[in-house]
Order: structure tokens, then C-alpha cells, then sequence
């Protein structure tokens, strides 16, 4: 067999496993729908920090989910995790909700979220790969994390698990998060997922 009938032959099979790889990333891609509300916490961090909330960026797909970026991903979320020391809003800045860098060594939630976005964009992440999100708790109680957007599907960073997962191996109900076009902009999350499923597989 000379090497034309060799791709001929391996064509359809390569193909195919192009097709299931597609097929895999979009069963771990987050399905979002229409604009909806900012949260108050961001609304007002970019409006102290106009230049953050500005990032534009064309509709395309994701970042190809590489080994090197994979080290980052780990390395940064280590990192921010084992750097900040928790502390609430209240307890830091006085208030409830306060969307910040936490320069000062210590944070929340979604200060975690911010500083993580911050440092991968910084390695050239795209932005609109780089989504602050809102999620509600088994407990009940709001929280956010970072959702990475990537050719492999969406993953976490999150504070409170010191694994990356998929968005589908968490527990946590997904309610919002920044619009990969405009991330001072916010779209909803369709999540129909059967959390006691998912909870099982942990």
C-alpha cells in the first residue's frame, strides 16, 4: 500500500476522531443564554477600575487546552490559593459586597477569582477565556469562581477546591458569568445538570 492509499485509508478514521474530540468539548462547555444582571460587586469594581471591565474581544473559539497552559492553570491557581488568606468584605473593607485585587494579602471569594484572571492574563490568556462567575453553593450560600474556557471544555479555579475540575464534576448550581465578547458584560448559565448525580461522581 503506497502512501496515498495509506491517508486514503486513515482519513475517515481520523476524522472521526476529530468529530468525537468536538463533540467531547462541547459536552464540558458551559450553555449559556441571554444578557442578564451584573452583580452589584462587579458592577462597582469597574467603576472604580473603568480599564478592567473595557476587554473586548471577537467571538472565537476557545484556547487550545495545551500541556504548558495546563502547568499554568495549576501553578496560578496553587498560587493565589496558597498566597491569600481569607477574609470576608466585611471584615477587610467594612461593607458586604466589595469586588477587589487583593493586593493587601487578603481576600474572598471572588477577589481569589480576580487575582487569578489577572495573573493568566498576564501569561496571554485571552480575556474572553477568562470569565468571572457566579455559582450557589449545596449549602444555599452565594460564591464565585474562574471559568476558564478552553478547547477541552470549561474548568474551575476555585478557592475552595484545590483540584481544577470541569464545571460538570463540581456541585456548585452555575447562575452567571462574564460574556466572552465584553467582560463588563454578563450572560446567564442554562444549567439543568442533576446536581445529587453529579455529586456522586466525586
Amino acid at each position: 500500500m503506497d502512501k496515498g492509499q495509506v491517508l486514503k485509508a486513515v482519513a475517515p478514521v481520523v476524522a472521526s476522531l476529530l468529530l468525537a474530540a468536538t463533540a467531547h468539548a462541547e459536552n464540558f462547555s458551559m450553555p449559556t443564554g441571554g444578557r442578564t444582571s451584573q452583580p452589584i460587586g462587579h458592577y462597582e469594581f469597574c467603576q472604580r477600575l473603568p480599564n478592567e471591565c473595557k476587554e473586548m474581544t471577537p467571538k472565537e473559539a476557545p484556547v487550545t487546552l495545551s500541556r504548558p497552559l495546563w502547568a499554568e492553570m495549576i501553578r496560578v491557581n496553587n498560587s493565589v490559593n496558597q498566597r491569600i488568606k481569607p477574609m470576608t468584605d466585611m471584615q477587610n473593607y467594612g461593607v458586604e459586597e466589595y469586588w477587589s485585587y487583593p493586593d493587601d494579602g487578603y481576600g474572598d471569594c471572588e477577589d481569589y477569582a480576580l487575582e487569578k484572571r489577572r495573573e493568566l492574563m498576564a501569561d496571554n490568556v485571552p480575556a474572553g477565556d477568562l470569565l468571572m462567575t457566579v455559582v450557589k453553593q449545596p449549602n444555599g450560600e452565594g460564591h464565585a469562581v474562574l471559568t476558564v474556557r478552553t478547547s477541552m471544555g470549561d474548568y474551575i479555579l476555585d478557592n475552595l477546591e484545590p483540584r481544577i475540575l470541569v464545571w460538570t464534576d463540581t456541585d456548585y448550581r452555575y447562575l452567571k458569568r462574564q460574556s466572552e465578547t465584553n467582560s463588563g458584560q454578563w450572560v446567564a448559565i442554562r444549567d439543568d445538570r442533576d446536581i445529587t448525580v453529579v455529586g456522586s461522581l466525586k
